[in-house]
């Protein structure tokens, strides 16, 4: 008797949200889906919680113990999928050992978290929707003065595998450069074994741009037809005058008009199809230059806090889509959205050890509150993204009209007040957001 395909695969990660987004779903449409986590052994964490019907754990290094761990269940495979931009290589460990199912191909992932390697093939493909960006080797005077002819100043360096805009800096002048390789390559291990990452690291730089950030979240079928999700301008720290260069705000729809959605669009198609995604949801964050775009990275997953705001704004149900793809079957995107969604990754304005953190609880009433994400406490410190940080809070908000929700904003901003100490000792009122 032929077995029933209805177990769908997360590698390395899985929260109890899309636990319950697959489970919900089941329950609208009488279906039966199982759900398990893939997990490497040799890795140390606490990803491992409930949620899933099947824990499947293997050493990864081994091809021929994940081969095992999957054969008493490759006739009940329906999907395999990763969530994760720092676990994207342990996916590509599975895949060869997961044959009948729709997948990406190794090559194409490979590309794609590898900023380097995903600027290469941009340039091979259309040299006009990236920047002019070259491999950074060591923090020398010539490579240094190499670096600065290629590209001009100012000009972005960052970490070829690291997401979150972690170790992201902005550089004006050779000194501004020189301390800035200094920090990220002396933290650059360090935070790829934190990010649990297991490339060897690679620091890139690429020219500036100067423009407004905006992502977009698509769905690529097996004959690469593209599906998008609507377009999400992003405020960075660097916009509301932090020196960080982190995504501070993203909301969703966007206030842009038609003709320039269907040129974010067009590029964001360049891009993906660069990197010869398949069988896959696609993240690309772009920025818009006047009325030029260009791509700054495409992410072979969803993207961050994605499947809240378009769950909250437009109804989209983000983790079946992204499921939906690999089966295959088409995504089902709403031609409208009801209403606008906001996520917000709050740093503090200056590092060191938090000393106070007020007016968090009193976010909650709000009338476009959603939920929140508390990451730091009274006693923890507070250190940049372009240091390698996290945001001391997440918090999400939805409103049916876009002014009550930029109201809301406003008086979040007002709210929230962090008190960090110093190195020195010296206590220092974090200013409010502007």
């Amino acid at each position: 008797m032929q077995k029933e395909k209805n177990i769908i695969i997360f590698v390395m990660q899985m929260t109890e949200r899309m636990a319950l987004d697959i489970k919900s779903y089941a329950k609208k449409t009488g279906k039966k889906y199982r759900v398990m986590l893939l997990w490497d052994s040799r890795v140390k964490g606490d990803d491992k919680k409930k949620g899933y019907d099947i824990l499947v754990s293997c050493d990864f290094g081994k091809p021929h113990k994940i081969a095992e761990a999957l054969m008493p269940y490759q006739e009940e495979l329906l999907a395999i999928t990763c969530r994760g931009d720092n676990q994207i290589n342990h996916f590509r460990d599975v895949l060869p050992h997961v044959p009948y199912l729709r997948t990406p191909t190794t090559e194409s992932l490979r590309w794609a978290i590898d900023k380097y390697e995903m600027r290469r093939r941009f340039r091979l493909y259309d040299p006009k929707i990236t920047p002019l960006f070259t491999k950074v080797t060591d923090n020398t005077r010539k490579e240094r003065e190499r670096v600065i002819a290629k590209l001009g100043l100012p000009l972005i360096v960052k970490p070829a595998n690291l997401g979150a805009s972690l170790l992201v800096a902005i550089c004006y002048h050779e000194e501004e450069l020189e301390k800035t390789l200094s920090t990220i390559f002396r933290k650059i291990r360090k935070a790829y074994e934190l990010d649990g990452r297991v490339e060897e690291p690679k620091v890139i730089a690429e020219q500036y741009m100067e423009g407004d950030m905006y992502s977009i979240d698509s769905y690529v079928d097996s004959r690469g037809v593209i599906y998008h999700c609507p377009l999400v301008r992003v405020t960075t720290g660097k916009q509301i005058g932090h020196d960080d260069f982190f995504g501070y705000k993203q909301t969703t729809p966007s206030a842009l008009n038609e003709k320039s959605v269907k040129k974010a669009r067009r590029v964001t198609e360049t891009a993906i199809r660069a990197l010869g995604l398949r069988s896959t949801s696609a993240h690309t964050e772009l920025m818009k230059i006047d009325d030029d775009w260009k791509v700054i990275e495409v992410g072979p997953r969803l993207g961050g806090f994605r499947d809240i705001l378009y769950g909250l704004s437009c109804d989209i149900e983000h983790t079946m889509n992204d499921i939906f793809i690999r089966i295959p079957r088409k995504p089902v995107i709403p031609k409208k959205c009801k209403g606008f969604a906001t996520a917000i990754k709050w740093y503090s304005d200056k590092e060191g050890k938090i000393l106070e953190m007020k007016g968090i609880k009193k976010i909650e009433a709000l009338k476009s509150f959603h939920s929140i994400q508390v990451n730091k406490k009274v006693g923890d410190r507070a250190v940049f993204a372009r240091h390698g940080g996290r945001s001391i809070f997440n918090v999400f908000l939805y409103n049916k009209t876009r002014s009550d929700l930029l109201a809301d904003i406003r008086r979040l901003e007002k709210l929230v007040k962090i008190k960090v100490e110093s190195r020195n000792g010296k206590t220092k009122q974090v200013s409010k957001k502007k």
